[in-house]
């Protein structure tokens, strides 16, 4: 009972640094979605993803030394593995391959309705059940997606191979980040992104050939250094930061937010003026995330329903990666 007490105080009192944090990897991952593009122009998928990867890997190796940093126990491996296989991999090289097809909006339109499938995913997987607030929240913010996917899909050009990668992307993201959540019971964020990010890089190493012969476009290589430091290296610390400290499913809801920032920096940036009606259905995703954030109403007594504790395991763990 202490132990189910002394949970829900933790999660309860954590919920805001996990939305700062939150909301700091929402900024970066859109942006994102304007670098990919804008150095898909000079650069190969493959190119892209081991270029930020090696930046990444390069930067979290140095903050790692720095903090003199120790490797988790043997068991988190697998997880960590995995999670940066699929999410820092195949969704990146399959998201970098998508752009050359689909412009930035539509990309993270598609991609980002990712959050309602982990939702589903870590409500089965993880035990976090399924909050009405939540659900209805991501149907809300899906409708403002799907509404952005409307408007902008007369804006560009978009082939059937460009959704096809998107679709692959989403599917990898979704299942990394319910991975995800396990490593994180076995060992801290920092250990999660930093591993992660050097799991990935030795997949992607078959692109360096090509990324040696591209290594000439010197504009697109300022691209890719963004793309490592920023939304990769800081971007993904900031995410195992929040999901360490909160469901995966509301921690998720915020990515709703992605296309709206992909958006107007695609605007400002690249040119693609975004239809008005795009702008409604931003509204709606602003509306979902609202929706999706809010308390139960066990929560708003102070009290923690059943769905919302952390298991038992996961504080255990947790106090074990120190």
């Amino acid at each position: 009972m202490v132990e189910r007490q002394a949970g829900s105080t933790n999660a309860a009192g954590r919920d805001m640094p996990a939305l700062v944090a939150g909301l700091t990897t929402v900024s970066l991952w859109g942006s994102a979605f304007v670098g990919i593009r804008a150095a898909g122009h000079s650069l190969s998928p493959g190119s892209i993803a081991l270029g930020r990867l090696l930046v990444s890997s390069a930067i979290l190796a140095c903050v790692a030394r720095l903090r003199r940093e120790r490797l988790p126990a043997r068991r988190a491996f697998g997880p960590i593995a995995v999670f940066g296989l699929l999410w820092l991999g195949v969704y990146s090289v399959a998201l970098n391959a998508a752009e050359r097809h689909v412009d930035a909006g539509t990309s993270a339109m598609i991609v980002n309705t990712g959050p309602l499938l982990i939702a589903l995913l870590a409500g089965i997987a993880l035990r976090e059940g399924f909050p009405r607030e939540l659900l209805l929240g991501c149907a809300v913010a899906l409708t403002g997606c799907v509404v952005i996917g409307a408007a902008t899909k007369g804006a560009a050009g978009s082939s059937g191979v460009g959704l096809a990668l998107l679709a692959v992307a989403t599917l990898a993201y979704a299942t990394a980040v319910v991975v995800q959540k396990v490593a994180l019971t076995r060992a801290s964020a920092f250990q999660v992104t930093w591993l992660g990010c050097l799991a990935a890089t030795v997949v992607c190493m078959p692109f360096a050939p090509t990324l040696l012969r591209q290594a000439d476009h010197l504009s697109a290589l300022a691209w890719v250094a963004y793309l490592g430091a920023m939304p990769t290296a800081l971007g993904f610390a900031t995410w195992s930061f929040a999901l360490s400290r909160a469901s995966a499913g509301r921690v998720a809801s915020l990515n709703y937010l992605i296309p709206v920032v992909a958006i107007m920096l695609a605007w400002a940036y690249l040119g693609e003026r975004p239809p008005a009606l795009a702008i409604g259905g931003g509204a709606l995703c602003l509306a979902g995330v609202y929706l999706a954030r809010r308390p139960g109403p066990g929560r708003r007594r102070g009290l923690s329903p059943h769905r919302e504790k952390e298991p038992a395991v996961f504080v255990g763990d947790e106090a074990e990666a120190g």
